[in-house]
């Protein structure tokens, strides 16, 4: 029978305020930053390391794809070992590992090494992304203090993705490809050397590691995140597709039942059953569905339409970062003790549908300003608002030794919803572009524009229906005004 977790691994009591803990946000913040971007930096400076490194058409997704592979399947097992071997350790070991995997990523001399490089990035990132977001939790004990960190980190996770884009775009023109694995280097000894000075070791707790559970879930995972990855590229008839996802189902239903029959599961039920906190992963899980796709498209609509440069597409999404980092920073500080979860969350669900339907009226004559701006300042208002409070809810009243867990089903959530938009979304776009060519045969060759545009719009229209359903989703499962201690 194992030992419960020691004191010291426990959050601090709160009154106690941890000293220096506001800079303590901006290691865990740069750590945070590293993650995020790193799924979206690599997207501009693919041509770039295609003809570098002479690799196919077919395999240039797998660039993207196997970050996210190894990324989202061991999201769980990354987080418990984040609980039981400190977390401070967990954050450490993820930083030089993502480090060392970048460096090797930026010196590839073949495609075989950069997809190995990929994978290992992902692998310490399911590592250091939950190590980050509890050490967050544990350190900020004071409720108010609490949602202002979690204000600024959600706005960072939040921001994230587009930041990548620019970054990437920028490195790509006026260095080479191989900066956007370089850079991450730089990300990691600042984060590395601030964790190492300020945080404080917590001690191992000696529950065991449940194996079973562990093997279920990153392996269901995996087939999940596959299964979405190939229905992008192929079609959700193939095999590859629906084959992978069959899977996931059952396994993922067998994880499930195997976390009621265990002594030490991998994902302890009480941090499912609480409403609030069931409602913020839910949350979670629709925003990464219809956001990823839709910013996905709309970056094709950038380039492809407006055709604005891989730099100037960047800082087009730079006004809706800064409204994310407005409502990000507000939400779960003054917003959420004041209206609660239902309706903070179901707010920022409505301004994203609101920022997805103004997409579906673009066409081949509209601009940014006019046609574009409205809707990314929308959806950047409406994004701060779940991130924040679905991020705050998704963590208060956990157990010390469960922070890392907890953390981990936060970018869980994230990952999946990330991965199953753009499969959804892809077979909207192409089903939509193709009919519309179908039907407008003998017009010139101007409609191919013309149905680009129209496919673009539909998936929005799709993107706007997901969002409804959080919205939906919000009012059913979350309390109103109800905030967990």
């Amino acid at each position: 029978m194992s030992s419960p977790t020691t004191e010291a691994a426990a959050p601090a009591p709160a009154g106690v305020l941890v000293p220096h803990r506001w800079l303590i946000l901006v290691f865990i913040g740069t750590a945070q930053l590293m993650v995020v971007l790193d799924a979206t930096i690599v997207n501009i400076a693919l041509p770039t390391a295609q003809a570098d490194l002479h690799f196919s058409n077919a395999d240039r997704q797998w660039v993207i794809t196997a970050y996210a592979l190894a990324f989202g399947s061991l999201l769980l097992l990354g987080g418990r070992l984040a609980d039981l071997f400190g977390r401070k350790n967990a954050f450490l070991v993820g930083l030089v590992g993502f480090a060392l995997a970048s460096a090797l990523g930026g010196s590839a001399d073949s495609f075989t090494v950069l997809i190995v490089a990929r994978v290992i990035q992902g692998v310490f990132s399911a590592l250091l992304a939950p190590a980050a977001l509890s050490l967050l939790i544990v350190t900020f004990t004071d409720p108010a203090e609490r949602g202002k960190a979690i204000g600024i980190f959600g706005a960072v996770a939040g921001s994230g993705a587009s930041v990548g884009l620019l970054l990437g775009g920028f490195l790509t023109e006026n260095f080479s490809w191989r900066w956007t694995m370089y850079i991450n280097i730089l990300f990691a000894a600042v984060a590395f050397v601030g964790g190492l000075v300020l945080l404080h070791r917590t001690a191992r707790s000696r529950t065991h590691l449940d194996i079973p559970g562990t093997l279920l879930a990153s392996v269901g995972l995996f087939c999940l995140v596959y299964g979405f990855a190939n229905a992008v590229t192929h079609s959700w008839s193939s095999v590859n597709s629906w084959g992978f996802l069959a899977v996931s189902a059952v396994l993922l239903a067998a994880f499930g039942l195997w976390l009621t029959k265990t002594a030490h599961p991998l994902l302890p039920p009480r941090i499912l059953i609480d409403r609030n906190r069931g409602g913020a992963f839910v949350a979670l899980l629709v925003l990464g569905s219809g956001l990823y796709g839709e910013l996905l498209f709309l970056t094709y609509f950038l380039q492809q339409i407006l055709q604005l440069s891989p730099v100037r597409t960047g800082f087009a999404f730079l006004p809706m970062n800064v409204c994310i980092m407005l409502t990000a920073m507000t939400g779960a500080s003054f917003f959420l003790p004041r209206f609660g979860p239902k309706l903070v969350v179901s707010a920022g669900m409505l301004l994203c549908l609101g920022g997805a339907l103004w997409l579906t009226m673009l066409d081949t004559h509209s601009g940014y300003a006019a046609d574009v701006l409205p809707a990314l300042v929308l959806t950047g208002l409406g994004m701060g608002l779940v991130f924040a409070t679905g991020m705050s809810q998704a963590t208060a009243g956990v157990a010390g030794q469960d922070a890392g867990v907890a953390g981990a089903m936060v970018n869980t959530m994230q990952q999946v919803g990330g991965s199953l938009g753009p499969a959804l979304l892809n077979t909207v776009v192409v089903s939509s572009t193709t009919a519309y060519l179908a039907a407008h045969r003998s017009t010139p060759p101007s409609v191919e524009a013309a149905a680009g545009v129209h496919g673009y719009t539909t998936a929005f229209a799709w993107a706007a229906a997901v969002f409804g359903i959080g919205l939906v989703l919000a009012g059913l499962l979350f309390r109103r005004k109800d905030t967990a201690a």
